[in-house]
């Protein structure tokens, strides 16, 4: 399974957004890699007590990178616009326009905006999946999807006001996370990603 289209490594100086991309990718990966080679179980939430990253902290970690891979499977490396703050308006937009699906399996259109809401929706729909699997109490995981929009709704209009590439300037010259979409989608399916191995941590 070839899920991670990576080209050569380069060394650069990257600033907050750019450097947790670079790092989700590294991580992610080697995390397909150890799957591909049976290193590791996946998904991580159906790990036995034998499997090896069988811990809270590694399933909570690797479930996130799964549902991340949808997004850095789109072609041509356009997940990249996720760091970009001149993408934010036509992206966000573009995921606010999308209709939810209920897929984990997904093809993608070609239209850069548009698959890259399919794909974060995608991956909202395997940690829901997850969820499932791990034993989770499957009604708080099931409005994500709304939850989801209001907060990205938020960030469009943060975007769209007077002033917000010198207010994202300030941010991250103070080493704060402005509203960028990969700051959103990461911290959500972070927070989904730690519930399902506190479920799963639970039944054993």
């Amino acid at each position: 399974m070839n899920w991670w289209p990576f080209g050569k490594e380069e060394t650069v100086t990257l600033d907050g957004p750019h450097a947790l991309l670079a790092g989700i990718e590294k991580r992610g990966k080697q995390y397909l890699d150890d799957v591909d080679n049976g290193k590791l179980v996946m998904p991580a939430c159906k790990r036995s007590a034998s499997d090896a990253g069988c811990d809270q902290a590694a399933i909570a970690d690797h479930t996130r990178l799964e549902a991340f891979r949808y997004l850095m499977a789109i072609p041509r490396r356009e997940f990249t616009l996720l760091a970009e703050p001149d993408s934010q308006a036509a992206i966000l937009d573009g995921y606010l326009r999308q209709l939810p699906h209920e897929d984990t399996v997904i093809e993608f259109t070609g239209v850069t905006n548009a698959d890259l809401a399919i794909a974060i929706i995608a991956g909202f729909n395997w940690l829901v999946h997850c969820a499932v699997l791990a034993g989770a109490e499957p009604n708080q995981f099931y409005g994500t999807l709304r939850n989801f929009r209001r907060i990205a709704s938020s960030a469009q209009k943060w975007w769209a006001a007077d002033g917000a590439k010198e207010r994202y300037a300030e941010m991250l010259q103070a080493e704060q996370e402005p509203p960028l979409l990969l700051n959103l989608v990461w911290a959500e399916y972070g927070r989904m990603a730690a519930e399902i191995a506190s479920a799963h941590a639970a039944r054993r």
